[in-house]
């Protein structure tokens, strides 16, 4: 089986400072992942630039910030991005083609399981799947915010072997580089800290959204389902296959966790919680612990308007997350059964089990 690997590019790699896109940077990305290709690899992009490439043809002087002018600046700039991946690749005579996604087609498993196939389809047909925010419909509250946690999402989903985020960085360091010539590069991140938050600090270039923390996010989101990371630069011929082949000018991200199943990491990344479900002492021991499913007798409250199939977080009497479940039942079900004694339960209700993903599994700081 080849190594598939997930590349993301970002808005300030294709565009140039004032907006537009640059079409030289387009056709040189296009030719470092055809040599990943002709080495042998699997490669799916995932691309940021929609809106950097629309907002000057619209007539906006700078990046749009208000909702409805970034998702028509996107409309614009969408078409203008495949047009020129696809003259790009057109050189190595490699076919492309589009994927728009938003977090609620993750969150939906049919959706995304759907979007999955396709993509195995085109993989399996020698055509490179390019990827990108459906930034025209995608709600304000409910967007990537950039596509470095999409690019984690999306490696998880296809079981990638490593994920490279092509920054204009050559990887993370001890301290801002423009500011600090004392900053030092951090070569291999082996576990993800709050001191290492610290050090990732903002947001970046303005033609951007995503500045380095959001990328060490993307990278934890990419290793806890078990896919190494390369974060950093790609200047010149042959940069992206020494990034791919471990000699890369940049920040690799190690992991030792293996890959989360499908439904997991639907849990655990892509849903949004419906809910909240909290339970005493006995019943985060028996989670937590024991590995055992959440038993009625031990919740002391929920809140939320849940279905059967939503996912609830689970909260202990400390008031901390320790973890997510599909619930079986609805809310008004739960909240009827809570109230009841352990006896009555068993003698009057179905008990309703929620199997719960741990914290550990998916949540943010090791």
């Amino acid at each position: 089986m080849q190594s598939r690997i997930v590349v993301k590019i970002g808005s300030s790699s294709l565009t140039s400072d004032e907006g537009g896109l640059n079409r030289d940077k387009v056709h040189f990305y296009a030719n470092e992942l055809s040599a990943l290709r002709q080495n042998g690899y699997q490669v799916l992009l995932v691309t940021s630039g929609a809106v950097a490439a629309g907002f000057t043809t619209i007539g906006y002087r700078k990046r749009p910030r208000v909702l409805k002018e970034k998702q028509a600046a996107a409309a614009v700039g969408q078409a203008l991005l495949m047009q020129c991946y696809q003259e790009a690749f057109a050189h190595n005579d490699i076919p492309v083609a589009q994927i728009l996604l938003t977090r609620a087609d993750f969150s939906n498993r049919q959706r995304i399981l759907n979007a999955l196939m396709t993509v195995e389809e085109l993989l399996a047909r020698g055509v490179i799947p390019i990827i990108n925010e459906n930034d025209t419909v995608a709600v304000e509250e409910l967007k990537f915010g950039d596509n470095d946690n999409l690019s984690a999402l999306v490696a998880n989903l296809v079981k990638a072997s490593s994920l490279l985020i092509i920054t204009d960085t050559d990887g993370l360091y001890t301290d801002d580089p423009r500011k600090n010539a004392d900053a030092v590069r951090i070569d291999r991140v082996e576990q993800i800290s709050d001191e290492l938050y610290r050090i990732a600090g903002g947001s970046g270039s303005s033609v951007g959204t995503g500045g380095m923390r959001s990328k060490v996010e993307a990278a934890r989101i990419a290793m806890r389902g078990g896919v190494p990371v390369f974060v950093g630069k790609v200047a010149e011929p042959g940069d992206l296959l020494a990034a791919a082949q471990n000699k890369g000018k940049g920040t690799y991200f190690d992991t030792h966790l293996h890959t989360l199943p499908a439904k997991k990491q639907w849990v655990g990344f892509h849903s949004f919680p419906q809910g909240k479900v909290y339970v005493d002492r006995g019943a985060e021991a028996a989670l937590l612990e024991g590995g055992k499913s959440l038993l009625p007798a031990g919740i002391r409250k929920i809140s939320g308007d849940f279905h059967p199939g939503d996912v609830v977080e689970v909260i202990n009497p400390d008031q901390q997350l320790i973890g997510r479940g599909v619930v079986n039942y609805a809310a008004w079900q739960l909240q009827a059964v809570a109230g009841l004694s352990t006896d009555e339960v068993k003698k009057r209700v179905e008990v309703p089990r929620i199997e719960v993903i741990h914290r550990d599994e998916w949540m943010a700081v090791d």
